[in-house]
């Protein structure tokens, strides 16, 4: 058996291996497609503001005919001194853009595509160290790792079916690739059995609640980031000056990404309360007592506290805007020192084995 054991773990490195390959070259597409739509919608304004100025010498054309006493009503410009058509500049290249945006991005495509290819290999890496080790495979920060940048990429493939977040890809791939490189560099851990504390069936449940919660937390991070980028942009736009940052125009705008980050947000909050109290629960079966200001435990219940804060602020205090994306931001930092520092730096009865 542990022959059995070491080979399905060999097989479980290799598809790890594999999957952050076929995740690069996602992140690639992604990127691209990003750089070239960039370059489509910036020729998407020259034909806008083209047309608008030829829309406005038809006008002056026209007004000088009215003049006259020669207007025509079925001339290229009306009264109101718009195209025939009826469409300014910015609803032009506004329309130009939602047209873009509908459309099925050849890059885009084979991104999502290759994330789909990436995510089936990475879940067979899951799988095989699951079945190698006999258990649930997140026992350990290098399994915690792999089986966390698995989740976070699936839950962002299933959110596609429901909403086009395809502009979301470049950052959770890329996102992914950094878990899986530093789970294989920093945090390699061989097949083994687990401590006895961790051998319980309060393993699958808590640490697979909090899982999932991290995977939308880092949704709705990647969110509230590109919130803050739009936000500048469309100040920029807005005081007159130059679009210096034309792929933004594939996101939402901020008030989208700030309302569609709120409830995703909320949906992983209710999950992270889960995970505190589920965690209480199995530590008074462990250990005889609910809680006993682990480092663990009190990060976890830090991270708890700043996203209650960042939804009542939201929700009743008015902190809409850049704000509420950087509290947002703030709660996934201390996500990300929970399952970082705080497993590996602080001493305490969660610290991972194996390190």
């Amino acid at each position: 058996m542990p022959v059995i054991n070491e080979t399905l773990g060999q097989y479980s490195e290799l598809f790890m291996l594999l999957a952050a390959g076929t995740y690069t070259v996602a992140f690639i597409a992604f990127a691209w497609d990003l750089a070239r739509s960039s370059k489509t919608l910036r020729a998407v304004d020259l034909k806008a503001a083209a047309s608008s100025a030829a829309t406005k010498v038809a006008v002056a054309a026209g007004s000088a005919g009215a003049t006259a006493g020669t207007h025509d009503d079925g001339g290229p410009a009306d009264r109101a001194g718009r195209p025939a058509s009826g469409i300014s500049l910015e609803e032009s290249t506004a329309a130009g853009d939602m047209k873009y945006a509908a459309e099925r991005r050849v890059p885009a495509r084979v991104g999502v595509a290759l994330t789909v290819l990436g995510v089936l290999i990475h879940g067979a890496g899951v799988v095989t160290r699951a079945l190698g080790a006999g258990r649930v495979p997140w026992g350990n920060m290098y399994e915690f790792l792999t089986t966390g940048a698995f989740v976070a990429v699936a839950v962002f493939l299933i959110a596609l079916i429901r909403r086009d977040l395809r502009f979301l890809g470049t950052f959770i791939v890329g996102l992914a690739i950094i878990m899986l490189v530093a789970a294989s560099v920093a945090f390699w851990t061989p097949v083994g059995h687990l401590v006895p504390a961790l051998q319980s069936y309060w393993l699958i449940i808590h640490v697979s609640i909090a899982v999932l919660a991290s995977a939308l937390f880092t949704l709705t991070f990647a969110m509230s980031a590109l919130q803050l980028v739009q936000s500048y942009r469309q100040k920029n736009l807005a005081a007159g000056r130059a679009d210096t940052l034309g792929f933004m125009r594939l996101v939402p705008s901020a008030l989208s990404l700030e309302n569609l980050s709120y409830r995703i947000n909320t949906v992983a909050f209710v999950g992270w309360t889960f995970t505190l109290m589920f965690g209480a629960i199995w530590a008074e079966k462990a250990w005889g007592r609910f809680w006993g200001w682990d480092p663990k435990e009190v990060w976890t219940f830090v991270i708890w506290v700043v996203y209650a804060g960042y939804l009542h602020a939201r929700a009743t205090r008015g902190w809409t805007g850049t704000r509420a994306a950087w509290l947002s931001i703030v709660g996934y930092a201390c996500v990300i020192i929970n399952f970082t520092l705080v497993n590996t730096v602080f001493n305490g009865l969660h610290s991972y084995s194996g390190l």
